[in-house]
């Protein structure tokens, strides 16, 4: 089995620095532009399925890169961006300095805020997502599109990574728009054969 799993393209909330979280944005035009670039890098790749966070963004992005394939595309609500639960939408110059720090930088402190979901939830869910897509019988000799957004696919690469803890959450920086990770899976092994490709 091999997994491209991808993140969605620039919306407006990122270049407004804005936390977006499970608010429902759109892509925008250069969004757009990022992910039509990405589908024709990968225009070569068999791609059997999708699987898609179900926020526009994320299968907005999907839909472009997959570029009119008739493959099944199953929105899945694991895969979804984390929650900020009340912040969702502030700005970050609005945000307390410690809130962005501990979540970028110190993540065993962060502490999500009111309504939010915190960093060991969003990586419970995703790995739930995770050992039932790499578990599933007639999917292991296929390759995968996986769209979802920045928390999520670092959260779902958890599962990969050798070095996976907490505090080494982000491996470095967020995943880049439209940035690829190519993880193929054998006998319950996975191996991270790309880390955040862009195409452009």
């Amino acid at each position: 089995m091999k997994l491209y799993i991808i993140r969605h393209g620039e919306t407006q909330w990122n270049v407004q620095r804005r936390l977006q979280g499970a608010s429902d944005t759109e892509l925008n035009e250069k969004g757009v532009a990022l992910a039509k670039v990405t589908g024709k890098a990968l225009m070569d790749v068999p791609f059997y399925c999708c699987f898609t966070s179900p926020l526009k963004r994320a299968r907005e992005t999907a839909r472009l890169v997959l570029n009119g394939r008739e493959i099944p595309v199953y929105p899945d609500e694991r895969i979804q961006e984390i929650s900020f639960g009340d912040w969702e939408g502030r700005e970050s110059a609005l945000l307390p300095p410690s809130m962005l720090d501990n979540f970028f930088h110190h993540t065993e402190r962060y502490q999500a805020p009111e309504g939010g979901e915190e960093l060991s939830q969003i990586c419970a869910r995703t790995k739930v997502f995770w050992e039932d897509i790499t578990s599933r019988e007639e999917l292991q000799d296929k390759t995968i599109l996986i769209a979802s957004h920045g928390c999520a696919v670092r959260a779902l690469l958890q599962n990969v990574y050798e070095d996976a803890s907490v505090e080494n959450f982000w491996h470095g920086k967020v995943p880049p728009n439209c940035g690829v990770n190519i993880v193929e899976v054998r006998e319950n092994k996975a191996i991270l054969l790309e880390e955040d490709v862009v195409y452009y």
